[in-house]
C-alpha cells in the first residue's frame, strides 16, 4: 500500500533525476577539460581539479538513483541516507562555494602580478620561456602583455601565418634586425598578448564551477525539504493531512428569543 503521497512521489522521482543529470553534466565538463588540457605536458596543478571534477559527478549520480530507488520503493532507510548525504553535501558546497564567490574578483590582479614577475621574456629561465612559447603556440599570441615582453626577440611561436583578410587584425609587422643583424627582414607576429586570453579562460572557469557549486548547494537544500517530508509521511502513513480553516469573525445566526405573536383575532 502506498503511503508516500504519490504527486509527491513524482516531483521527488523528477527532482533526483535532475540531480543525476547534473552529475552526468559535470562529468562530461571533466572529460572536455582532460582532453584539452592533455597537450600539454605539466598537468601537477590540474590533475587534482580533474580528479575532484570525476568525483563531484560520481557522487551526485549516485544520490539521484538512491533518491530516486528510496522514492520509487518507499525505503526509508534509503530517504534517510539520501536525508543525510544532502545535510553534508549542503554544507560542504556552501562552505566551498562562499570563500570562492568573495575571492573571486582577486583572481585577476594575483594573477597579472604573478606573471609580470616573469617580465622581461628574453632573459627568463628556460622553462618560464618553454611554458610562455607554449601558450603563445596555443594561444595564438605573443608576450603576455605586449610582444614587446620580448625586446624585440622574438621567438617562433610568435610568428603569424599571414596578415591578409582575416589575420590582419591579429598579426603586425616587426623588422627582425635582432634575430638577422645582417638582414632587415621584416617578420609577422601575432599582435594580441596573452594574459587577456588566459584570464578569460581562468575566470570562465572559475564561473562555471560557482555556478556548479551554487547549483548542487541549491539542489541539496531542495532534496532535504522533499525527503524530510517523504519520511515524514512513511512514519505517520495514517496521519490525515490537517486542513487550516480561517475563523469567521462575524456571522449572523438567528436570535436567542423570538417575539411570540398572538395569531388569535382581537376581541369584539
Amino acid at each position: 500500500m502506498a503511503q508516500i503521497n504519490s504527486c509527491l512521489k513524482w516531483t521527488f522521482l523528477v527532482f533526483n533525476l535532475l540531480f543525476a543529470l547534473v552529475g552526468a553534466i559535470i562529468l562530461c565538463f571533466a572529460v572536455v577539460s582532460q582532453v584539452l588540457t592533455s597537450e600539454d605536458g605539466e598537468m601537477e596543478n590540474r590533475t587534482t581539479a580533474i580528479i575532484c571534477l570525476y568525483v563531484m559527478g560520481a557522487i551526485t549520480m549516485l544520490l539521484g538513483l538512491l533518491g530516486a530507488y528510496g522514492a520509487y520503493k518507499e525505503h526509508k532507510i534509503s530517504l534517510i541516507l539520501f536525508l543525510v548525504c544532502m545535510v553534508i553535501g549542503s554544507l560542504v558546497m556552501i562552505q566551498s562555494g562562499i570563500p570562492g564567490a568573495i575571492a573571486r574578483p582577486q583572481v585577476e590582479g594575483f594573477l597579472e602580478e604573478r606573471f609580470r614577475t616573469l617580465l622581461p621574456l628574453d632573459t627568463a629561465t628556460i622553462r618560464e620561456k618553454n611554458l610562455v612559447d607554449s601558450l603563445q603556440t596555443h594561444l595564438h599570441c605573443c608576450g603576455l602583455f605586449s610582444y614587446r615582453d620580448w625586446n624585440e626577440d622574438f621567438p617562433s611561436s610568435c610568428d603569424c601565418p599571414s596578415i591578409e583578410d582575416d589575420e590582419s587584425a591579429t598579426c603586425t609587422v616587426v623588422p627582425g634586425i635582432d634575430r638577422y643583424p645582417f638582414v632587415m627582414q621584416s617578420r609577422s607576429i601575432y599582435s594580441k598578448p596573452c594574459v587577456p586570453i588566459i584570464m578569460y579562460y581562468i575566470l570562465l572557469v572559475a564561473d562555471i564551477s560557482l555556478g556548479i557549486i551554487f547549483t548542487l548547494a541549491a539542489l541539496a537544500i531542495l532534496g532535504m525539504i522533499l525527503s524530510s517530508i517523504m519520511i515524514h509521511q512513511l512514519r505517520h502513513p495514517n496521519r490525515t493531512p490537517v486542513v487550516l480553516s480561517v475563523p469567521t469573525i462575524f456571522i449572523p445566526g438567528p436570535p436567542k428569543y423570538q417575539e411570540l405573536q398572538n395569531d388569535l383575532p382581537p376581541p369584539y
